[in-house]
């Protein structure tokens, strides 16, 4: 028999595992202080049912294999946004709108990139289904601060983008030929000013149009001549002025990694004052059965990274020496101890990883 694990994957030992558990309660208590109520979805569904219920599908980096029983393709999921969709569309369709859904949950990736390697991780969001507002919008971006401060981040910044706004100047008053869109939006995410001259000139002011928040949607205002944008870029002047001094905003207009199924509103969220994103959201279109379509906007979290090294969690262990009664190791736990008895005479207290000693009725530190 051998440790190892298939790469990407790994154990969650003590006292990580207790740690991301605790913060994973804080966070959802934080989000169902909104209204946000808890689903569970499976692992695994049937491939065909998962891959078209978000618009830019949901498959492509999807682990599947064939049930035996059903002789079907499954796929396990690689992110949970698809099947609480599937849910609000399906099993929870008669409900008013708008619909507000929490979850959390493990998920697992085909593949994984040098920078990020895990495969499987543990994520926790809020979905808001059947409303399509700034309200809406205003509502879902605060839930995701509020998770932030739940969970002990520091210093939390959020990175707005507006994931069609080079579908939007394309198919208006900036044309470009539609079999060189996916290269003019690749080139702008890259902010290869050369590559963009080359395909569309008139777009080179959205790669200056990054950066701190007033300074860029200034320079997105004096861009937006037309008037195209002027929804897009009010909104996010308002949900900027709801959050205010709470977070540190910038805004990159025309970054798309990641944000494929995003309509006109995309945020990465940060903290702690490391560059590695902790949490992604936005706007979005639900597909249902026959091709209509339902707004939703939500927001998931990325678990593991939203652990601190050493984990800040709360380890105080009391060590019940052999022999010490029931009644008494009740009392401590009901008391909010977490006691580990002894169950052999040369059993210790170091040995248990305790920081506590009961002795002489009372805990003693060690």
């Amino acid at each position: 028999m051998t440790a190892l694990l298939p790469e990407g994957l790994r154990d969650r030992l003590p006292p990580f595992a207790d740690a991301a558990a605790a913060i994973e309660a804080r966070v959802l208590a934080a989000i169902g202080a909104h209204g946000y109520e808890r689903v569970d979805p499976p692992l695994a569904e049937f491939a065909d049912g998962l891959g078209t219920r978000l618009k830019a599908g949901a498959l492509h980096d999807a682990v599947r294999f064939v049930d035996p029983v059903s002789q079907r393709t499954l796929a396990i999921r690689p992110d949970l946004t698809a099947q609480v969709a599937r849910i609000a569309a399906t099993r929870m369709g008669h409900h008013p709108r708008p619909v507000r859904l929490s979850y959390a949950g493990a998920v697992l990736k085909l593949r994984a990139s040098q920078l990020s390697p895990a495969r499987e991780t543990r994520q926790i969001g809020a979905e808001l289904f059947g409303l399509d507002s700034l309200a809406a919008a205003q509502e879902v971006v605060t839930v995701a601060i509020d998770a932030l401060d739940a969970a002990g981040v520091t210093r939390a910044s959020i990175d707005f983008t507006l994931p069609d706004l080079v579908d939007t100047l394309a198919a208006g008053p900036l044309p470009v030929a539609p079999d060189a869109l996916d290269t003019l939006r690749q080139r702008l995410d890259a902010k290869d000013a050369g590559g963009v001259a080359a395909v569309a000139p008139d777009y080179l002011p959205l790669i200056e149009a990054a950066g701190p928040f007033e300074q860029a949607l200034a320079r997105l205002r004096a861009f937006d001549r037309t008037g195209v944008l002027a929804t897009r870029l009010d909104g996010l002047a308002a949900i900027a002025a709801m959050l205010g001094e709470r977070v540190t905003m910038t805004l990159d207009p025309t970054e798309r990694h990641g944000f494929e199924y995003q309509t006109w509103l995309g945020f990465s969220l940060f903290g702690g004052g490391s560059g590695t994103e902790i949490g992604r959201g936005g706007t979005y279109a639900v597909v249902h059965e026959g091709g209509a379509e339902e707004a939703a906007t939500g927001f998931s979290l990325y678990a593991d990274r939203l652990l601190g090294d050493p984990p800040a969690h709360d380890r105080r262990r009391l060590f019940l020496p052999l022999g010490t009664p029931t009644g008494e190791a009740a009392r401590l736990r009901a008391a909010g101890w977490v006691t580990v008895a002894a169950l052999t005479a040369g059993d210790t207290p170091e040995a248990q990883v305790c920081t506590h000693v009961f002795a002489e009725g009372e805990a003693r530190q060690l």
